[in-house]
């Protein structure tokens, strides 16, 4: 083959393989203190962290074929989003890194991107179709959730509400006190290190486990289709308790025994009261193991 054909079929391929450049952000804008952040992205990385500035930063990389990155602020809202071309779904995956107001709230929206949150302080919205949602420092209110992801929110102990789902992952919740409810189709729930008024646990296949105390006139509920449930309460307990599990067994470190719901099924249930039964804790699995003990 001639020399020059050959170098320009080899030029030509080079330029067929050579990616658009992405393009380098640093963006910064003035904020209130305790303002609120919303922030969209498609795909790639949303990492925010609380900061003692007032003022919201924003670097990163965006996607080749990303048609401009939104950071405008109207009052105490200040709104961050990649805008991508319609029926696109190649080149736009872009990564952000948000410094916010420490005391700020914050709403983040992804379809295909991780969720990482850190160090802010405000009420937290996060919601993700195919990703990790992970919280660290959360001090206030707190809704997250994935569709094809795990969930982990680490608190400081502090009672608030914390409502966490995952369609196929699992969910976390550390050292977080007042309200939680969880809730995933398949993947384990964990709880522990904290103090409750309400609980509510329900997993379709998983394994719930819960280690924390509850508030003398709580309510802990935690229902099972296909997973054991394994219940560790702290402190003194007050309580009515009501165990069922249509195939598995019962442990109970109370010391009632459970008993046949029938002679013709494998079924067992336990009920009894503990303390002075102020509070109410229903448990129920259809298959699977339950165990409840006191540390």
């Amino acid at each position: 083959m001639n020399t020059k054909i050959l170098a320009f079929l080899l030029t030509l391929g080079s330029l067929a393989v050579t990616p658009a450049l992405a393009e380098d952000i640093n963006k910064t804008v003035d904020a209130s203190a305790d303002g609120h952040v919303d922030i969209s992205n498609i795909a790639g990385v949303v990492e925010v962290e609380g900061w003692s500035r007032t003022a919201v930063e924003v670097t990163g990389e965006l996607g080749d074929r990303v048609d401009e990155l939104i950071v405008e602020r109207d009052g105490d809202r200040v709104t961050i989003k990649v805008k991508v071309p319609r029926n696109s779904s190649r080149g736009i995956s872009s990564d952000l890194y948000v410094k916010v107001p420490e005391r700020s709230s914050l709403d983040v929206g992804t379809v295909s991107a991780d969720i990482t949150v850190e160090g802010v302080l405000g009420e937290l919205d996060l919601g993700t179709v195919s990703g990790d949602v992970e919280v660290e420092d959360a001090s206030d209110d707190i809704s997250a959730e994935s569709v094809s992801g795990d969930v982990e929110i680490e608190g400081n102990g502090k009672a608030f509400e914390t409502s966490a789902a995952s369609v196929s992952g699992d969910v976390t919740v550390l050292r977080r006190s007042g309200e939680v409810g969880i809730e995933t189709v398949s993947g384990d729930l964990v709880v522990e290190e904290g103090a409750f008024e309400r609980v509510s646990l329900e997993s379709v296949n998983g394994e719930i486990v819960f280690n924390g105390s509850l508030a003398k006139d709580g309510r802990l509920q935690a229902e099972a289709v296909n997973g054991d449930i394994d219940l560790d309460f702290v402190g003194d307990l007050s309580a009515t308790i009501d165990i069922e599990t249509f195939n598995g067994s019962i442990d109970n470190c109370f010391g009632p025994e459970p008993e046949r719901t029938s002679k013709y099924t494998p079924g067992l249930e336990l009920s009894f009261t503990e303390g002075a039964g102020a509070g109410r804790i229903s448990v129920a699995t259809m298959n699977g193991d339950i165990r409840i003990c006191k540390e």
